[in-house]
């Protein structure tokens, strides 16, 4: 990642130790910790759940590219003794418990490019259940790499346009596909009065989650499960679709992929739907597949505390027929509820709600 300094975060034998998607979780982590005011204790009842869908895919990359181009003799390996540890998904959330002397539940997830929307959301629910008084949930990945971008190339699913700048274009006409890129985004996830009573800096409130899958392909999104996602956070949340005042999307500007998003929202919001404001992230970051999905999340919470709402960047032809209000200009507003959707292989469909945390309905 570009700009990024890793010495800020962990020494340089620590970092040599673990993947870049677990630097970057780190640095994630400390930052919402330090927003937070945050000090982790024996007293606090905590949890963490970090989402990543391709985890140390860059160590595991340069690793097998050492392997297979520079190998002097047989007896050579030239891998490391951390290549395994390092290279698991889990090893973001446990580096963090480790670097900042957490205990308690630690999981790491992988549910595609829906990873990071999921954390977030099984971290509702510790909260919700009792089961946590804090979790630090969120997503990391580091994914440009050869095998990465190959991959995604030869499925058709990465942007051919010459200009990187202006290749994401979600629900655009012109729209070819994503912009591969790579962060994170961490959140401290804290049950509401408690975190009032602690005086923390708080952007919104998630009231609503649902993952959902109809198991229906490996990775063409299916409309139906996405409109049972949809539907099924707004009742988890005990709200309707009329109470829902803007969409942070997941407008990853591919052509399947925008379709389906759009005719699922379409399906929820009916009419409603050209009048409500929507945002496509990804348009300004590209895609960091789990990162983006907590980022985003972190983006509507910011929306709704701001009562501003970014814009989508490049898109300048949204798809007629889809009867989307796809933002081309910052929007003020008084907002108090928004969804933000999140999609990945394998069908997976999340969904999180969220509330201006000083409004109630």
């Amino acid at each position: 990642m570009n700009g990024f300094d890793v010495s800020r975060y962990l020494t340089v034998k620590e970092a040599r130790r673990v993947d870049p998607f677990v630097h970057y979780a780190v640095a994630a982590a400390k930052m919402a910790l330090d927003d937070a005011n945050l000090m982790m204790g024996g007293e606090v009842s905590s949890a963490i759940i970090v989402g990543s869908s391709r985890g140390g895919i860059s160590t595991m990359s340069a690793a097998l590219e050492r392997f297979f181009y520079k190998k002097t003799s047989k007896l050579e390996h030239n891998f490391s003794a951390y290549l395994m540890p390092s290279t698991t998904v889990s090893m973001a959330a446990s580096y963090i418990a480790q670097r900042f002397n957490i205990k308690g539940e630690v999981a790491g997830l992988s549910t595609a490019c829906a990873s990071g929307a999921v954390a977030i959301g099984e971290a509702f629910r510790l909260i919700k259940y009792g089961v946590a008084d804090v979790v630090i949930a969120g997503g990391a990945e580091a994914p440009l790499t050869l095998v990465c971008l190959e991959g995604y190339d030869c499925m058709g699913a990465l942007s051919r346009k010459d200009k990187s700048t202006l290749a994401s274009v979600p629900f655009d006409l012109q729209r070819d596909g994503f912009v591969l890129a790579e962060g994170a985004c961490i959140l401290v996830i804290e049950e509401l009065q408690r975190a009032i009573c602690n005086n923390r800096h708080i952007y919104a409130e998630i009231i609503g989650y649902c993952n959902y899958t109809g198991g229906v392909e490996q990775v063409k999104p299916d409309i139906d499960s996405a409109v049972y996602a949809i539907k099924c956070a707004l009742t988890s949340a005990g709200v309707s679709s009329k109470d829902v005042d803007f969409i942070n999307a997941h407008g990853t500007s591919t052509i399947i992929g925008d379709e389906v998003e759009a005719q699922a929202l379409g399906v929820v919001f009916g009419n409603r739907l050209l009048a409500l404001p929507l945002t496509a992230n990804k348009s300004v970051t590209g895609h960091m597949l789990a990162a983006s999905a907590a980022f985003e999340i972190a983006v509507t919470a910011m929306s709704l505390k701001l009562g501003l709402i970014p814009p989508t960047a490049n898109t300048t032809h949204v798809q007629p027929q889809w009867g989307l209000r796809v933002l081309d200009k910052p929007l003020d507003g008084d907002f108090k509820i928004a969804i933000k959707t999140a999609f990945g292989f394998g069908g997976i469909n999340s969904v999180v709600v969220l509330k201006r945390y000083d409004t109630f309905i």
